[in-house]
């Protein structure tokens, strides 16, 4: 067994990130902002239209996060076989158009899935400027082929998805090239592009990033339950279940609750993609 369970409790960073405005442009064009319509989303698309502030979609969080660089060393685990399972994010501040920031990462979680591991690893950011905490997050890996090491395991978090019809159903389209694209923003992983590496993982083509998928659903929530005001939206959790191919249109199905908005996204063919999603807004998160 090649993973390295003795990376639990293991801590990285602080890791300076910086990002610009030419960064969040070309973020909100990674996860579709722009694509039905050129002249809507220009707050997230552009940075001189007239009578428009620029503005960074929330969801940008984890890539401040990712593109900290930490990597935790889990030993010579085979990468093609490692997998992004749950991905949450808190906002404490909003997100400005151009920033520098602290991030430290500590993995917290090391567990026996049978047919693999699920490591998870939570991550902060405070402003290199002020010292105010502005992201936490919370990832989740799978990476096949590592488990049944024993220990003691934790239960499956039951379906929280409400027994009724959405209240909403939103589209998110892809491109074909996609991948291509979302990758400029920082996550290199040649599982999105390389033929040869996305064969190893059992694809016949690269898949598309989680975070790609993650990105144009807080996009499409952001617009239908926030007003398309990036301040409002305050935390965003959620879990991979099945890769995407790029160019599959993606739906959304939301549903309005006491707690947040319930959501989960689904593939052309219906199947899910994302699951048991919870996105609050800063006053439901108040109350």
């Amino acid at each position: 067994m090649a993973l390295d369970r003795g990376a639990l409790g293991r801590e990285g960073g602080p890791v300076e990130v910086r990002w610009t405005q030419r960064d969040a442009l070309l973020y909100a064009l990674g996860v579709g902002a722009g694509q039905d319509d050129p002249l809507k989303e220009l707050e997230f698309t552009t940075e001189n239209s007239a009578g428009i502030n620029q503005r960074l979609l929330p969801t940008y969080a984890v890539v401040i996060v990712h593109n900290a660089g930490i990597r935790a060393d889990l030993g010579p685990i085979d990468r093609s076989r490692a997998f992004h399972a749950e991905q949450a994010f808190v906002l404490h501040l909003p997100l400005p158009v151009e920033g520098r920031v602290h991030v430290s990462s500590r993995v917290v979680a090391i567990e026996d899935k049978g047919a693999g591991a699920l490591v998870t690893t939570e991550s902060s950011a405070v402003d290199a400027v002020t010292g105010e905490l502005l992201i936490s997050t919370t990832a989740s890996a799978f990476i096949g082929g590592e488990g049944g090491f024993g220990g003691e395991r934790k239960s499956a978090r039951a379906a929280s998805m409400p027994d009724r019809a959405p209240d909403v159903v939103l589209t998110a389209g892809t491109r074909p090239d996609q991948a291509l694209l979302y990758r400029l923003s920082g996550d290199r992983n040649p599982l999105h592009s390389d033929p040869a590496f996305a064969a190893r993982g059992g694809f016949a083509r690269p898949i598309l990033h989680g975070l790609c998928t993650y990105g144009s659903t807080g996009r499409v929530l952001l617009h239908a339950f926030c007003g398309s005001d990036p301040a409002r939206m305050r935390s965003m959790s959620a879990r991979f279940t099945r890769p995407v191919s790029p160019g599959e249109n993606l739906s959304v199905q939301a549903w309005q609750e006491p707690e947040g908005v319930r959501f989960r996204t689904l593939n052309g063919a219906g199947q899910v993609v994302i699951d048991q999603g919870l996105m609050k807004s800063r006053m439901e998160q108040e109350q």
